[in-house]
Parts: C-alpha cells; structure tokens; sequence
C-alpha cells in the first residue's frame, strides 16, 4: 500500500494568525475561521485593543510575539478599508516578519481599487512588491480549502531573503 502514495504527504496543518481591523472586519475573520478551521490551526481572535495592558511599545511587541503569533508559520491580513490605519496591524506584521513567518494578503471586498493599487498597510506593500508576501482577493482565496491552503503553503515557500522590514512603527491610528 505504501508504493501507492510513493512518498506523497499531504501539506502540514499550518498554525497561522490571522490580523485584522477587528471593528471593521470580525464577520469576515469569523467566516474564515468558520470555514477553514479544520484545514488550518488557526489562532483564536486575541486583539491587542483588549488584551494589552500596557502603553508601552516594547512591552506590546514582546506580547505579540510571544502570546499571539508564537508557534505560528504564517500570518495572514485581511486587507479591507481602514486596516492601513491601524498600528496593531502595521505591529503585527512587523512582529510577523521579524520571526520569518509567511506572509498572505488577503483584499477584502470593502477595500477599494484605485487605478493599479489600493490602501493596504505600508509594511505590507513593501512586502508584496519585494515578492515576499502573496496579494490574493478574498473570493479566490476563500473559494475552498485547496485555493486557500494552496496559498499559504505559496508564501511559505518564498524565500526569506525577500523580507522588508525597514519601517518605523506606526506610532497611532488614523
């Protein structure tokens, strides 16, 4: 039986985390998770707007690296309007890419195309133009499991050489 499969295996169960503007975007965060939480380990929803308890900017980068995104391969953005104003989303990329993690985009439909681009957090488009994050639109991504799973496991094959993690911290929102 073993000769059948001839050393095939299916894709890891990948743990990502998802970030996103929650008070712009939870139904689609709570549609993902509904429908590709058994394909994915996807991390519950643990806002920083609620679980910090602190002001200061060290403290908050060392929680996000070590109580949200730890154990994760890859971190997924919902990209929709308002989420380039947000610097929790700007810190969890940032956290993100200076672990090495995978980087999937995800254009939502509320966010508006605008000639060749649209707003999307400054780290993030860094990223996609390096080559290292993958842009995908939520109706392709979110199609079904294999079109999703196909897409993170894309970005956790680019090479990490193409990472961009120069900018400052976005400092406030807005």
């Amino acid at each position: 039986m073993a000769s059948i499969w001839n050393g095939w295996a299916p894709p890891p169960k990948r743990k990502v985390f998802v970030s996103y503007f929650h008070r712009g975007h939870q139904a689609y965060y709570d549609a993902f998770s509904h429908h590709f939480g058994t394909q994915l380990d996807l991390f519950t929803d643990r806002s920083l707007d609620r679980a910090r308890d602190s002001d200061d900017p060290t403290y908050i980068m060392r929680h996000i690296r070590e109580t949200h995104l730890k154990g994760a391969s890859t971190l997924v953005v919902l990209c929709g309007s308002g989420t380039n104003k947000r610097k929790y989303v700007d810190w969890e990329i940032k956290a993100a890419l200076d672990q090495k993690m995978a980087l999937v985009a995800v254009k939502l439909p509320d966010l508006t195309v605008i000639g060749d681009g649209c707003d999307k957090p400054a780290r993030l488009q860094d990223n996609i133009d390096s080559g290292y994050a993958v842009w995908t639109w939520w109706e392709n991504f979110t199609i079904n499991a294999e079109a999703m799973t196909a897409t993170v496991e894309e970005a956790n094959k680019r090479s990490k050489l193409l990472i961009t993690n120069s900018r400052a911290r976005r400092l406030r929102n807005g």
